[in-house]
């Protein structure tokens, strides 16, 4: 592995930067810091797409939205929707957990760890359990047992499923995400970011990396073109799938391993260390000719 410090590392002529947001961009207090903003808008003058691929809900993402640039778009609720933050977070494509998976996915966690709650997040906002940790910032959620959550009159009427969200107030993160993946694995795709026993559940097969992917082909642009940046499990994926990939400073020891190389902490701006030196060497490439 090497350091964002090591020119080498670099590709030549990246087309796509991919980062996550919390742990990564942003830092801790969640603001993006000047430093961030200046290089997100150098690379968007010499041509290169920045997407913002994050395990956030749309509704969430005004933290960035100033600083999507041309294209307005945004991968949310880790692949599972894509958004355009020009329109205030419209849903342009949503990859969605069918909701008998979902159902069969609360009755295997509730045998596999006694004392899960869950939350469902839906194309038109989250709803939770009564034992699961309340959301401040949606005070208009639903609460009810997931199967009440899930439950639909008739095939078809309720709003797409984005992610389940599972909650353990005694099991160890990694631990629980290990069972969860065991215990789901025909059914979901079992993945986590908070540091918290705090899993998150999309439909099989969907993850930033699989979305990024999709969206990166509608441009013509394949995985030696990007470079990503994570610093969590729910990032590992897209760094593996990405040509040139960075763990943060202060990355999941999984990411670490994954990423191809490692950046400064989010709080040391590491995304804009890499975007520096990116820029850097295209404008040298240019400047040879």
């Amino acid at each position: 592995m090497t350091s964002a410090t090591d020119p080498r590392h670099l590709p030549a002529t990246p087309r796509l930067i991919a980062t996550d947001l919390d742990g990564t961009l942003l830092r801790d207090d969640k603001s993006v810091s000047d430093r961030t903003i200046a290089a997100l808008a150098a690379a968007e003058e010499a041509g290169i797409e920045v997407f913002f691929v994050t395990g956030r809900p749309a509704r969430w993402m005004d933290v960035v939205s100033d600083h999507v640039h041309g294209h307005g778009l945004a991968i949310c609720a880790n692949g599972a929707a894509v958004v355009d933050l020009h329109s205030g977070g419209q849903l342009l494509k949503v990859r969605d957990l069918p909701r008998a998976n979902a159902l069969d996915v609360v009755t295997a966690l509730r045998a596999a760890a006694p004392g899960t709650s869950f939350a469902v997040e839906l194309a038109t906002g989250i709803h939770y359990e009564p034992q699961y940790p309340p959301f401040h910032l949606d005070p208009g959620a639903t609460v009810a047992t997931a199967e009440k959550l899930l439950h639909e009159p008739r095939p078809g009427l309720g709003a797409p499923v984005l992610k389940l969200l599972a909650h353990h107030s005694e099991l160890t993160p990694d631990g629980f995400l290990a069972l969860a993946r065991s215990a789901t694995a025909d059914l979901a795709s079992v993945t986590r970011s908070s540091p918290t026993a705090l899993l998150e559940i999309s439909g099989l097969g969907v993850s930033k990396a699989s979305t990024l992917a999709l969206c990166c082909a509608e441009r013509g642009i394949s995985a030696d073109e990007v470079v990503a940046f994570g610093d969590m499990p729910n990032d590992v994926e897209m760094l593996t799938w990405a040509g040139t990939s960075y763990a943060m400073g202060n990355a999941h020891p999984d990411v670490v391993a994954a990423a191809s190389g490692r950046t400064v902490a989010n709080n040391d701006d590491g995304v804009a260390v890499v975007i520096e030196q990116i820029l850097t060497r295209h404008a040298r490439a240019r400047a040879r000719g």
